[in-house]
């Protein structure tokens, strides 16, 4: 049987000790610490660093806890409990709005669909559970880049493709947008994605309140809008859908 990788265990030994302090470390007092080389220690915090797993001040040159391993960590938390945690809260929220409930997470530099409510009417539907959606122009996606970190520089670093001539593609709108989701606690998309579709999505939190997904409704933009506006009482259903489902995750009173 073939032995560790040493590598991996130096990495290992390094974010262990980043975890076990609240404040910042520098090289010196890394590689005095674990009995590395500074040589060595500086490799594996830059590889660390290029992964996302671990944060360097731009002021002291300290090293912190990256926020990938919040999304690492949040997994484990993981898919399968938000679902679990969001079932009723999203059927309901489907027969309150009378549209399509979506639950998604952020993977890959997109927005995974977990679990999908069917409109609540007799017309024919397609289950999207396992579908990708983008971060920049759907309503679940902007959330996401919003609130989750990790998202947020995936979306800004990534090419933001025009699906109609609503998308926003431009940086600074694009951040612009960003902003004023997170300061109204909510996203929308009136055919940015899908010409006649409109949807709006709120951000779910879990333990210690870090964004683990988004839930959303999307219907027809004449139900949906009103006046070239998201509907007040979806706005409002879907944030109280999202601050149900955050309870139930640990995130405590909103």
């Amino acid at each position: 049987m073939p032995g560790p990788i040493q590598s991996l265990e130096r990495a290992a030994a390094i974010l262990r000790l980043l975890a076990g302090g609240e404040r910042r470390l520098g090289l010196s007092e890394v590689s005095s610490t674990l009995g590395l080389a500074k040589g060595t220690a500086h490799g594996i915090l830059r590889t660390l660093q290029q992964e996302g797993f671990v944060e360097q001040d731009p002021v002291s040159g300290k090293y912190q806890l990256g926020a990938e391993l919040l999304r690492l960590g949040n997994s484990y938390l993981d898919v399968h409990e938000l679902r679990a945690r969001a079932l009723v809260w999203a059927d309901d929220l489907a027969r309150a709005g009378g549209e399509s409930v979506y639950i998604g997470v952020p993977h890959h530099q997109g927005v995974l669909i977990v679990h999908h409510v069917f409109r609540p009417d007799d017309s024919r539907q397609v289950l999207e559970v396992g579908a990708m959606q983008p971060l920049h122009s759907t309503a679940l996606g902007k959330v996401l880049a919003a609130y989750d970190p990790v998202a947020h520089g995936e979306a800004l670093d990534a090419e933001r493709k025009a699906f109609t001539s609503r998308t926003v593609t431009e940086r600074a709108d694009f951040e612009a947008l960003l902003e004023i989701t997170k300061e109204r606690g909510w996203a929308s998309d009136i055919e940015e994605t899908w010409d006649g579709l409109a949807s709006v999505a709120a951000p779910i939190h879990g333990r210690r309140r870090v964004p683990v997904g988004a839930v959303g409704v999307t219907g027809a933009i004449e139900r949906v809008c009103e006046d070239g506006h998201i509907r007040s009482r979806l706005v409002a259903a879907v944030r109280d859908a999202a601050r149900s489902i955050s309870r139930d995750l640990g995130a405590g009173p909103f």
